[in-house]
């Protein structure tokens, strides 16, 4: 009984390891270990609906090779005193183009560099003027692919300090004036040592396997090939609701449309690109979930009632926590918001109280000011003492009468007693003239 667990355990432990393998970044399967997964995504979309799987490559793009000879190229540039300068140019036909005039025969590279991997640059009567940084750049144009090596140069005229090493970013070579040096450039992978072949094609496979089953064992959807051919696979029903388009090589869109969704399209799908002369191996895998379709009420005005009833549609919104949180934080806000102006508005109303009762009246009330008749000077020359008989108070006819009299003569009395000013006439005439 204990060995029939353990052999179980041990079943279960593999079968996990086994789906550990299959959604990592490892190369896709042993029967192609090139193939690495660059994308992982998850899709969920209702049944019933469209979907599409996007799988994108512009690496992948078919262009006809109609310049084979000049599909690469590789450039030799030069960095001193603040300067780029051109060097060489060779193309894959074995032809040489040298920018300086004065450089030829002393600057080359071997005839054979697209054959042997070898593009190395030679420089022979090193000159001080040669002292710099060299770069080696390798295009590949039909497969858009860019290499770029950085070496520099320095002369020195004692033997005993030629030597080359590596500073870390670059390698420095330190020649000898007037010797000849070779700057290393070298690249032996098949790309760059073959020409093109037009019968070699690029291709594009979509696979798709059930929840639970291994890549492996995938079942082919589609294979998609450069030359415009296309292979389906499967049922009719299968083959006529998953396409790509038709332009896909011409524009690097190899997405898979699926649609009217079922329940049975459930599970893995991957994009494998595959350009065997460019050496691109590239997979994108996709993880398709299907849910319940979106539920549609739709009730109709009956013949027998004059009530219209709107079409209502039931939309399903999952419940998150955060969701309560984020709309309790807008009442907190709008309440705290509310209790600062209310704040405000009484410490204002508050501060005007204290100005009213601060009024003093005594600050209301005009001032009074007192004239002193010493003040005032009145020429008194031109009056004339009242010759006049003495008006008798018999005759007037009541009391207040006799008191307007009476005030009238203290008046007359003052004046009387207040000294008559002196002008001097003489002076005044100086002024006058």
């Amino acid at each position: 009984m204990q060995q029939l667990v353990k052999v179980l355990l041990w079943h279960f432990l593999l079968l996990q390891v086994k789906l550990n393998l299959a959604y990592t970044n490892v190369p896709a399967n042993a029967i192609n270990p090139d193939s690495v997964v660059l994308a992982y995504q998850n899709v969920s979309a209702p049944a019933g609906s469209e979907v599409v799987l996007q799988c994108y490559s512009q690496r992948m793009v078919w262009t006809q090779d109609r310049l084979i000879d000049r599909q690469r190229v590789a450039h030799w540039d030069s960095f001193s005193d603040h300067k780029f300068n051109r060097i060489l140019d060779m193309f894959s036909a074995d032809e040489q183009r040298l920018y300086n005039p004065y450089d030829q025969g002393r600057i080359m590279m071997s005839p054979s560099a697209f054959s042997s991997g070898n593009f190395s640059l030679v420089i022979k009567d090193v000159r001080a003027t040669d002292r710099g940084i060299y770069s080696c750049h390798l295009h590949h144009h039909y497969c858009h692919l860019y290499e770029t090596v950085n070496i520099q140069l320095n002369i020195t005229k004692a033997a005993r300090k030629v030597k080359r090493f590596w500073d870390g970013e670059k390698e420095v070579v330190v020649a000898l004036l007037g010797t000849t040096v070779v700057l290393p450039c070298e690249n032996y992978s098949p790309i760059w040592t073959e020409r093109h072949r037009e019968e070699e094609q690029q291709v594009v496979h979509w696979d798709r396997s059930p929840p639970g089953v291994w890549h492996d064992q995938a079942d082919r959807l589609i294979d998609l090939y450069a030359s415009g051919e296309q292979r389906s696979y499967g049922s009719q029903f299968i083959r006529k609701r998953m396409n790509i388009s038709d332009t896909a090589f011409k524009d690097g869109d190899f997405s898979l449309t699926i649609s009217n969704l079922c329940l049975g399209d459930e599970g893995l799908y991957s994009c494998d690109l595959h350009h065997h002369y460019c050496g691109i191996h590239e997979r994108r895998i996709f993880t398709l979930i299907i849910t319940q379709p979106v539920k549609v009420n739709i009730t109709h005005k009956t013949p027998s009632t004059a009530v219209e009833i709107p079409n209502i549609i039931n939309v399903f919104i999952p419940d998150h926590s955060s969701h309560f949180l984020h709309q309790l934080g807008y009442v907190l806000a709008t309440l705290l918001l509310l209790a600062i102006l209310i704040t405000i508005i009484a410490l204002i109303t508050r501060q005007q109280r204290k100005r009213g009762l601060q009024y003093n009246v005594k600050m209301s009330q005009p001032r009074r000011t007192e004239v002193n008749l010493s003040d005032f000077v009145i020429d008194t020359t031109g009056l004339r003492p009242n010759k006049n008989e003495e008006i008798k108070f018999a005759d007037y006819k009541n009391n207040i009468l006799k008191e307007k009299f009476a005030l009238s003569r203290e008046k007359v009395e003052l004046l009387r007693e207040i000294p008559p000013k002196n002008l001097d006439r003489d002076v005044e005439k100086k002024y006058w003239k």
